[in-house]
């Protein structure tokens, strides 16, 4: 196990020594999100006087950097006589610079401060019939990256390499949470996006997940497979009533899942305000049953063998094929992966396979559904 962890200041440049009097690491990578990582240490001087706010954690393992982002709690300290006695201890949160961009809404008129913004209720920013990587692309770049106003710009922050992938599409956003419009943008392609640290710059790019179903597969009999959970309910909507245009001039279309007949009639109304265009208020219905179909959730949790490692062999947002201890094969995509560490005991990877929150994805209905009859036959016996 090689680990090193560094503190930055806003520009990367390195503040004082590496942290290696640590006493417990995690950290999650999630694939379209924030990570998520905590680093536990003595609360001795040296430790207190680098985590401080605004600086930034750089986790570096076998010499590439495998997160790298702001400390959200720089500190969080206890001291106990019995349980923590002196010097006590330090924990400190952390993410990677996605989740510098997720602390951005997306302006109607990304050229003009807030103040400055237009004042009609129907004023958005509006990307049609354009490739799905140049809008996120451009989504990031006029809000937060080097295109956007000077006090919204994030230090070091710059585009990668244009990857040429995705399809056309179309967004009309006012005043959205980012990162929710560029998983809107991404979701048709399955598009994955994130930020990495490349020397003294913050590099935000878009990259096509890879299908690896054939070689990446999990297993019990590979050894590589910890849990599988899985869930299935009923739709939160069947008829997604979608009402645009404006006061006075309304426009309204109606799209149907098809699955009232499976299960009942669900009716919910999605407003799309400032647009009249029925291609939009399709897509709007069709991005609702994203969150309203069969809600069905499947979360494996699979750990690093020799064989098949994460960072190595998979990535977030690729494909990978997990053999349940029924027999049934899923192919789904990894969402986390988590890297645990002890100076004693070394370092843990383990990946999320599927997603531990519900989800609507037909395929992965149809696996549950047939899941839960095979566990009914089984029962039957």
């Amino acid at each position: 196990m090689a680990i090193t962890l560094l503190v930055t200041d806003q520009n990367l440049a390195v503040v004082g020594d590496p942290l290696d009097g640590w006493t417990s690491l995690s950290c999650d990578l999630n694939f379209n999100q924030p990570a998520a990582g905590s680093i536990t240490l003595p609360a001795l001087p040296q430790y207190a006087a680098q985590l401080q706010a605004g600086r930034r954690l750089v986790l570096i393992r076998d010499g590439a950097i495998w997160c790298a982002g702001p400390l959200e709690v720089p500190q969080e300290g206890i001291w106990d006589v019995d349980s923590n006695p002196d010097p006590g201890q330090i924990t400190a949160n952390f993410t990677d610079d996605l989740g510098r961009v997720a602390g951005y809404l997306t302006y109607p008129d990304p050229t003009v401060a807030f103040a400055s913004q237009v004042t009609a209720s129907d004023a958005t920013y509006q990307l049609t019939t354009t490739n799905a990587e140049t809008i996120i692309r451009t989504l990031v770049n006029v809000n937060c990256g080097p295109g956007a106003l000077a006090a919204r710009q994030i230090p070091s922050l710059v585009l990668d390499s244009v990857a040429g992938v995705g399809s056309n599409t179309s967004i009309t956003t006012r005043f959205e949470a980012l990162l929710d419009a560029c998983r809107t943008v991404a979701a048709t392609d399955g598009l994955g996006f994130r930020t990495r640290q490349v020397g003294s710059q913050i590099k935000f790019g878009v990259y096509q997940p890879a299908d690896l179903t054939s070689t990446a597969r999990f297993s019990t009999g590979l050894g590589n497979l910890r849990s599988v959970q899985w869930k299935l309910s009923a739709p939160t909507a069947t008829s997604e009533l979608v009402q645009g245009g404006d006061t006075g001039s309304r426009v309204y279309v109606e799209t149907a899942s098809g699955q009232a007949a499976t299960w009942y009639r669900v009716e919910k109304l999605v407003d799309e305000t400032g647009t009249t265009s029925s291609t939009e208020l399709t897509q709007a219905a069709n991005l609702a049953f994203g969150d309203d179909g069969p809600q069905a959730s499947l979360s494996t949790v699979t750990v690093d063998t020799d064989d098949l490692k994460a960072g190595r062999d998979y990535g977030l947002g690729d494909r990978v094929t997990v053999v349940l201890p029924t027999g049934l094969e899923i192919a789904d995509v990894v969402t986390t992966i988590r890297l645990e560490a002890t100076p004693d005991e070394g370092e843990l990877v383990t990946s999320v396979v599927g997603r531990q929150d519900e989800t609507t994805a037909s395929q992965t209905v149809r696996w549950i559904r047939e899941l839960a009859r095979r566990l009914g036959r089984v029962e039957a016996r």
